[in-house]
């Protein structure tokens, strides 16, 4: 299953399989385009498909089976959780250039299989790849039957799918990183509910006016997000300062003081989620450098949430 991968880094890490599955796997995901019910149809100017999930038309044994083999392709901590859409593309529809960030709760991976037996490439349906929405394909994967493509979703991972003449049939298989669950997102919503940055101490003030003369409206709003995850948590003012000027890019938070140290970074980390999207490299960094480091009581809903074992 799913062997050999073919790895390339450009535009975006990725891979494929030319054979993925077995014929009697093959068989089994074909069968879900018989079904009529249950399809979500998209016929905007920038999507145009029909959807459906089939998660649970799929044997608990392959989906475990295909887990395991994109844990080892790619080398992430991917969580049990596993979604499957059946998509179906009809003569003249099209897939613009996108790109799937991937926000806070929202998959990281996906395993893209076609099933479109006799393909000719007249039929169309090339899923083309981008290094910028304004740039010419660099890569393109033809969806001949049985070939297999996967990648790891951040903001510059773009792509669409050429206008099709032919009916065009693809299973999605949705993986989650360990620490970019919908149970993270639900704890980042509950931290940040109800925003009012009246709420943090005046000790803050002339440091973030002084910051907002000079510094982009996202940063200041990054580092206020910061800041009221520090106050939320219960941490006293110099802390919360502290907090602010670090996700500002006005000073660095020296490791002095190991708790404080955890606190910022991870504050830093939650706005950062809250206002754009899980980045996979960052995630990295952060967990280098809180690596070792005391598990705090008040810290601790968070970071269990963040850097799981």
């Amino acid at each position: 299953m799913l062997s050999p991968p073919i790895h390339h880094d450009s535009p975006f890490p990725f891979f494929y399989v030319n054979s993925a599955f077995s014929e009697e796997q093959c068989a089994a995901l074909e069968s879900l385009f018989l079904q009529d019910a249950d399809w979500q149809h998209r016929d905007g100017a920038f999507y145009r498909c029909s959807l459906r999930n089939v998660t649970e038309n799929i044997p608990a044994t392959f989906l475990t089976e295909v887990l395991g083999s994109m844990r080892e392709i790619t080398g992430l901590p991917l969580t049990n959780r596993v979604v499957v859409t059946a998509q179906r593309m009809l003569p003249g529809q099209v897939i613009g250039i996108h790109s799937d960030r991937p926000l806070v709760g929202y998959e990281l991976v996906r395993l893209v299989v076609q099933l479109n037996k006799q393909w000719q490439a007249e039929h169309g349906g090339v899923l083309e790849l981008f290094s910028s929405p304004e740039s010419e394909a660099v890569f393109r994967v033809n969806p001949e039957y049985n070939n297999a493509f996967g990648f790891l979703l951040h903001v510059d991972s773009h792509h669409g799918v050429t206008e099709v003449t032919q009916p065009r049939q693809t299973v999605v298989f949705n993986f989650w990183h360990a620490a970019n669950t919908p149970e993270l997102a639900a704890h980042v919503q509950a931290l940040f509910a109800d925003i009012h940055f009246s709420e943090l101490p005046t000790a803050l003030n002339p440091v973030a006016s002084a910051a907002e003369l000079s510094l982009p409206e996202e940063t200041t709003f990054r580092a206020g997000t910061a800041a009221l995850a520090l106050h939320r948590w219960g941490y006293d003012e110099p802390t919360i300062v502290t907090g602010y000027l670090h996700s500002a890019g006005l000073a660095i938070c020296e490791n002095h003081d190991a708790e404080t140290y955890a606190a910022v970074l991870l504050a830093d980390w939650l706005a950062c989620l809250y206002r754009d999207s899980f980045d996979l490299a960052r995630w990295n960094i952060l967990r280098r450098e809180l690596e070792g480091i005391e598990v705090f009581t008040r810290l601790r809903p968070t970071w269990q949430l963040c850097l799981p074992e």
